[in-house]
């Protein structure tokens, strides 16, 4: 039997998959049949069990609010303060007064943030499967900031429309003003807290880990299992995958905030081990978390932004859309809309829809809009899936701990 560790200063690891946990089963009766459930959590989803999929979803939304409601009890007198702040700024913004233009500033920018901090965390956290809204959202939003500050030789488009429509400025602008710097600067803010969001999305599982640790539970998560059977294979490891792990693994533990930056600070689709890592070895929260952020918010979001701007600079564009019309035989057809749609975008910028020019959406636009409508809508399906899986999960552990005490 393990030991549970209490007489020492941390909890001792949990028992893993070679060890007995009690005397009910053996190690590989135990790891087989552990394997069998992992497989059938993994086949309730919507087409192939739609009518349980959708019940076990439901109910493990009603378990989440009921934790979340107990949790907010508990800290009643934070969210007492909160909604004392709230009520406050509601006064503020429905009295009328001199102070209204700063509230409205204040609301843009604040709602603008929000807007793109949530999207980084449904970037990073995904509930399983990440919503990439760098290439659905932020990518495309930097694309057409680029382009219209080539066109329009300026990067001071009248506030509104803009960010909810782009349009050239009237006034004069001067030649050769618009540089790389001053598109990065147009769209820092956006960036930045996109950047932010991903880093607040790398937290769970930072914290699933050093709560396990520290609790010397078993933990509720499949990557965690995972993590502690590779540290206990480290010395037999083969395969590359698992050999990448490790190096991450190694380089985040004895290199601590400059090993972090550095797997932040590049894509990086193994950095969820960095934070299950620093949880285990109980890293501190800021080391991890400012290392994250600086990576991610700073970092990683200034080469992404910078790779943008210049693959759609203007003539970087009309070198693509050239190299199109020279493929044999279907170039000039592909070319076609491309440069159609450009045109229609030029003219969109110096004649802004509701002036007399008619809305017209080219077939890129249209296409476009229904794949970000698939993946939204297969988000959605992976989250209610994944909800299932996690009740049908907690019905498992029950059955579990039902066995060990008869």
């Amino acid at each position: 039997m393990a030991e549970n560790g209490g007489d020492c200063d941390l909890p001792q690891r949990r028992a893993g998959p070679k060890e007995n946990r009690n005397g009910n089963f053996t190690d590989a009766s135990l790891r087989e049949r552990k394997q069998q459930d992992r497989e059938e959590r993994l086949s309730l989803v919507l087409w192939r069990r739609p009518l349980l999929t959708l019940q076990y979803s439901f109910l493990e939304t009603l378990i989440t609010l009921k934790e979340w409601t107990w949790k907010l009890w508990r800290r009643r007198g934070v969210v007492f303060l909160v909604l004392v702040l709230f009520s406050v700024f509601s006064m503020a913004y429905s009295i009328e007064g001199a102070h209204q233009k700063y509230v409205q500033y204040l609301e843009k920018k604040l709602l603008w943030c929000a807007y793109w901090v949530g999207l980084g965390i449904l970037s990073s956290v995904g509930l399983g499967t990440g919503l990439h809204t760098f290439l659905l959202y932020l990518g495309p939003h930097i694309a057409s900031v680029t382009l219209a500050a080539y066109e329009c030789g300026s990067v001071n488009f009248p506030e509104p429309p803009y960010p909810t429509q782009i349009i050239c400025p009237e006034e004069e602008v001067v030649p050769d003003s618009v540089s790389l710097w001053t598109i990065m600067s147009k769209v820092r803010l956006e960036a930045c807290m996109w950047g932010a969001g991903t880093a607040i999305g790398e937290l769970p599982p930072y914290f699933m880990a050093r709560a396990a640790r520290l609790s010397g539970a078993e933990p509720d998560d499949e990557d965690y299992e995972e993590f502690e059977e590779m540290l206990e294979q480290a010395q037999s490891a083969q395969d590359f995958a698992t050999r990448a792990k490790l190096a991450v693994q190694k380089m985040v533990q004895k290199v601590g905030f400059l090993g972090i930056l550095a797997c932040a600070s590049i894509p990086n689709p193994l950095f969820d081990l960095a934070g299950i890592t620093c949880g285990h070895f109980l890293i501190p929260f800021w080391t991890f978390f400012g290392a994250t952020l600086i990576g991610k918010a700073v970092i990683k979001m200034h080469i992404q932004k910078l790779f943008v701007i210049i693959t759609f600079s203007k003539h970087i564009v009309e070198q693509m859309v050239s190299l199109i019309g020279a493929i044999p035989g279907v170039g000039a057809s592909l070319q076609k809309p491309f440069r159609e749609y450009l045109e229609a975008q030029r003219t969109k910028l110096h004649n802004p829809v509701g002036d007399g020019t008619p809305a017209g959406e080219s077939w890129l636009s249209w296409v476009f809009e229904k794949v970000v409508l698939v993946m939204v809508c297969y988000f959605i399906l992976s989250i209610i899936n994944s909800m299932a899986q996690s009740y049908a999960k907690r019905l498992q552990q029950r059955k579990y701990s039902e066995e060990k005490t008869k």
